[in-house]
């Protein structure tokens, strides 16, 4: 088991730019893989990033590439999303996930299903608002 720490989420207007991170502590981190997601108010939870163990591997869902990236840092133990160009659609809380991959499926592999993932933060708020 990993534990996670999300930071960073607020209040930013529309085309502004946030970084979340997130800061694991407990096991091995270096050993999963991560994922951003977000649920907004009566909507499921739904992907937004994911990176492999090594980092060469990332993964973004259609309506945030090109506008977030995420990042990791294994000798710190942390996992960043920046967002940028962001959009009222974006308000949602946003959640970081480590899914126990191993090292054997590869430096490029990052699931996108939630299912995956058995570790998960608290979640921290992002509101996009004028």
């Amino acid at each position: 088991q990993v534990q996670l720490v999300e930071s960073g989420g607020g209040l930013v207007q529309p085309g502004g730019s946030l970084r979340l991170s997130c800061a694991a502590s407990g096991r091995t981190f270096s050993g999963y893989a991560m994922g951003w997601f977000r649920q907004a108010p009566g909507k499921e939870r739904q992907f937004v990033a994911a990176i492999s163990w090594s980092g060469e591997g990332t993964y973004y869902a259609d309506s945030v590439k090109g506008r977030f990236t995420i990042s990791r840092d294994n000798a710190k133990n942390t996992v960043h999303l920046q967002m940028n160009s962001l959009r009222p659609e974006d308000t949602a809380v946003y959640y970081c996930a480590a899914a126990a991959v191993g090292y054997s499926g590869g430096i490029y592999y990052a699931p996108k299903g939630a299912a995956a993932y058995d570790n998960w933060g608290q979640g921290t708020q992002v509101t996009v608002s004028s």
